[in-house]
């Protein structure tokens, strides 16, 4: 037997930031929490950078104590800053604990507090009337690419169970750098997609932009979805202006559109694109973008759609349907697939800032 989690009708011609999708309803993103502390918002407590700050204190501490040495930097390199340590560095510290247990002791330290931050943020918004009902979360982002984040956010989902909070947290099931492409299979029409197998997927962060040619696989709910090929650029480092961004990500779409053409893949006319903040029906950024490379990117005065549309060439003979949604949603939607057995479930990206969606399933499969 099924039941129907979210009436609302289907618009099997999704929008920008749409609500209704084929498998679920989307029932808030971006929710924006302020910082009781009056600096920010509270989800900026479970961010890469505030990890990276809290092992920087750690590491102060420590050699504070410690006459001046610090235990990490016997595998990271005297003198190297925090923000330049290697998670896979980290993930060595804490594999060799028994050669070091202080350096290993210093990155849990790190973890625990990180992990108790991120847990209380969960705890606010589980208690958000659009998430209250949640049974499931999904954590993805570039945090969890190494053994550091995962421990983290098993320790988060730990502190949760141990506080009588009724909630799995489990991490996103593909590598974040695919996680962001695959979920834009979501947005697509499903009268675009018909007689395709592959589409074009953009994620765009506040350090990276991702391309990716994404094959569908036969399944319809995307669980068969894969990267055939991609191209990330680190924008950070090269702090170019919006037009800039905008024409370098033109050009990487253009070359794995042709290199579609070269495997002789059928091509869906469709670009899925995730990105930070409110999405606009119209395709504009109302707010969040703010960390989007080169700035003015929120408002009225720019849609990202139509520019890319202007740049982008014809597809299979038509123009290429763009669909702008935020990439918490996207990248949420990735896992939808491994959702159907519980009703309402969320997703948190661990990245620049902590994104978030919350969704329900739109049909609840018979346990």
């Amino acid at each position: 037997m099924t039941q129907d989690a979210a009436p609302r009708r289907f618009n099997a011609d999704p929008q920008h930031g749409a609500k209704d999708l084929r498998l679920v309803r989307v029932d808030t993103y971006n929710a924006e929490l302020e910082d009781p502390t009056g600096k920010g918002f509270l989800g900026d407590r479970a961010s890469n950078r505030s990890f990276i700050a809290m092992l920087e204190d750690w590491r102060v501490r420590v050699r504070r104590g410690n006459n001046g040495v610090d235990p990490l930097e016997g595998t990271v390199g005297e003198g190297t800053p925090t923000h330049q340590i290697d998670r896979g560095e980290l993930d060595d510290l804490l594999q060799a604990a028994d050669e070091d247990p202080e350096a290993a002791g210093l990155v849990h330290s790190a973890i625990e507090e990180f992990a108790h931050e991120m847990a209380g943020v969960v705890r606010r918004f589980l208690r958000l009337p659009a998430w209250q009902g949640t049974e499931r979360i999904a954590v993805g982002g570039g945090f969890l690419e190494a053994r550091v984040g995962l421990m983290a956010i098993g320790r988060v989902g730990i502190l949760l169970k141990a506080q009588g909070e009724p909630i799995q947290i489990t991490p996103v099931s593909r590598h974040p750098d695919e996680a962001g492409l695959c979920g834009a299979v979501h947005l697509a029409p499903p009268a675009v997609l018909e007689g395709r197998n592959a589409i074009l997927a953009v994620d765009i962060g506040g350090t990276n932009m991702r391309v990716g040619l994404i094959g569908l696989g036969p399944a319809q709910d995307g669980s068969g979805a894969r990267v055939l090929a991609s191209e990330r650029w680190r924008h950070a480092d090269e702090h170019p202006d919006r037009n800039d961004a905008v024409a370098r990500l033109a050009e990487m779409l253009r070359g794995l559109a042709g290199q579609a053409d070269q495997e002789r893949l059928r091509l869906a006319p469709f670009v899925g694109i995730g990105c930070p903040g409110v999405i606009s029906a119209d395709g504009t950024i109302e707010r969040g973008g703010q960390n989007l490379p080169g700035g003015g990117w929120e408002g009225a005065g720019f849609n990202l759609p139509a520019r890319l549309q202007e740049a982008l060439p014809d597809i299979a003979g038509r123009r290429p349907h763009i669909v702008v949604h935020n990439d918490a949603v996207v990248q949420g939607l990735s896992e939808a697939h491994r959702m159907r057995d519980v009703r309402h479930w969320g997703a948190l990206t661990v990245g620049t800032g902590l994104g978030n969606a919350r969704f329900s399933n739109r049909v609840q499969q018979a346990a």
